[in-house]
């Protein structure tokens, strides 16, 4: 199976390495050449990335492949510097034909300049997201998702997303069990869902280190299970209940409440791909109090239940399960 990857200048390494070992690690795990990996860029010179690390393409674009199976753009630190022309109308000439097309990050705009994303559900770095939209406003941009697949087009978001949208490609192509393998062998520790939010509470909170509000974040952070009612938080932050949830919302972008039910959340994701406890001991943990109130807001938040969350990351290779004492 043919993959070009096309890389613009100032490319970020993390995303040519990603794509690219996720494909070799499902090779070797097949024992075969399954995917015929080519980097290319708009000439045959060394391409230097934004971190100094120097790749070598294995062609230009004009020798690439022809008619590969799929066709990924990278992304650059920040927006790419726009391509010669030749190379836009190349991507516009091209991905049609494919079976499948994509971008990381900041690659989505080599996709719009190309009239690839009218129409389009599109990912990309939350950062970018604005810039994105404001840009070609006939995509539908999704700043929060980590990657998405809308018909042929695949997107993700950013640098390290790459290794979740190669593996989504591995499942598809080769199965859950190859995908799953291969995400052990990077050490990567969860095969995130394309719906997963990229922009973390815990990002969120180191966004807003500057806040007078810093320490009511890393209060909820550390104590998840405790009283994080607004009138609870409002009386360690010093203000009425109603001036500081205008406050927070202003200073953090989601309201108290919002923030408290993310970092639930996400205590709970990691209990879940990282532990055998009961459900309902990961509910007393995160602080949701019960397996039915976490269930709800797993559901509301992330589109599945608590149970069918920890089973994304069960492989045939992971033994017998153990018994659980509820399942939500």
């Amino acid at each position: 199976m043919r993959v070009v990857i096309f890389s613009p200048s100032n490319v970020h390494s993390l995303e040519l390495a990603g794509l690219t070992d996720v494909f070799a690690e499902a090779n070797d795990r097949v024992g075969e050449r399954f995917y015929e990996v080519s980097i290319v860029a708009e000439n045959d010179q060394p391409i230097r990335c934004n971190s100094g690390l120097r790749v070598l393409p294995d062609s230009t674009y004009l020798a690439s492949p022809t008619n590969p199976d799929t066709l990924l753009v990278a992304g650059s630190v920040g927006v790419p510097n726009t391509p010669s022309r030749d190379v836009i109308d190349w991507l516009a000439r091209l991905a049609p034909q494919t079976r499948r097309y994509g971008s990381v990050c900041t690659g989505a705009f080599l996709l719009g300049e190309a009239g690839l994303l009218g129409g389009r559900v599109v990912a990309t770095h939350w950062q970018f997201a604005p810039l994105l939209a404001e840009r070609f406003p006939d995509a539908k941009v999704d700043g929060d998702r980590m990657f998405v697949r809308d018909g042929a087009l695949v997107t993700s978001a950013g640098s390290s997303a790459a290794i979740d949208l190669g593996l989504a490609l591995v499942e598809e192509d080769l199965g859950r069990d190859v995908s799953l393998h291969v995400a052990r062998r990077l050490v990567v520790f969860l095969k995130r869902p394309g719906d997963q939010s990229q922009f973390s509470v815990h990002l969120a909170a180191q966004a807003a280190d500057r806040s007078r509000l810093h320490h009511v974040q890393q209060y909820v952070l550390n104590h998840p299970a405790a009283d994080l009612s607004t009138n609870a938080l409002a009386k360690m932050a010093a203000m009425s209940a109603r001036n500081f949830a205008r406050v927070f919302t202003h200073e953090v972008g989601i309201s108290p409440s919002d923030y408290v039910d993310r970092t639930r959340i996400d205590v709970a994701r990691y209990l879940l791909e990282g532990s055998w406890l009961s459900i309902d001991t990961v509910a007393t943990k995160s602080g949701f109090g019960s397996a039915r109130a976490m269930r709800r807001v797993f559901l509301a938040r992330i589109g599945v239940t608590p149970s069918e969350y920890r089973e994304r990351f069960r492989t045939s290779g992971d033994g017998a399960r153990p018994n659980l004492s509820k399942s939500v």
